[in-house]
C-alpha cells in the first residue's frame, strides 16, 4: 500500500500525540468524549468490530473498516492494532475525508461489478 493517504495521515496523528491505539485504549477515548474517530482492522475479530460499532454509534463517533492489523499497526510505529481511535479533531476530519472516498469507490467499484 504505497502512498495510502489514510495510513500516512493516522501516522501524522500519532506523531503528534493525537492517536489512542489498541482496543482498550481506543475504548478509553471513546468513553471520555476524546476520540473523533475510530478504525478498526478488516481482520480484527467479528467481536471487536461488534463491541467497537456499538460503542461509537452510542458515543455517536464515526467507525470504518480498514486495512489489516499489521498496516495499522505499522503506520503508528507498532506490530498490531486492531483498533485506532484519533482524538484530534483535523486529523479525524482529514483521515475520514479520505475514508470516505475509498468507501465511495469501493461502492461503485462493486455496483459496476454486478
Amino acid at each position: 500500500m504505497p502512498n495510502d493517504r489514510i495510513l500516512s495521515g493516522l501516522s501524522l496523528a500519532q506523531k503528534a500525540g493525537q492517536v489512542a491505539s489498541g482496543e482498550f485504549s481506543a475504548e478509553k477515548a471513546v468513553r471520555e468524549d476524546r476520540a473523533f474517530l475510530v478504525i478498526v482492522a478488516g481482520d480484527a475479530s467479528d467481536n471487536t468490530k461488534k463491541k467497537m460499532k456499538n460503542m461509537t454509534e452510542y458515543y455517536g463517533v464515526p467507525l470504518y473498516i480498514y486495512s489489516k492489523k499489521e498496516n495499522l499497526g505499522r503506520c503508528i510505529g507498532k506490530e498490531y492494532r486492531a483498533v485506532a481511535a484519533v482524538t484530534h479533531p483535523g486529523f479525524a476530519d482529514s483521515i475520514e475525508k479520505q475514508l470516505k472516498i475509498v468507501s465511495q469507490l469501493n461502492r461503485e467499484e462493486q455496483a459496476w461489478q454486478k
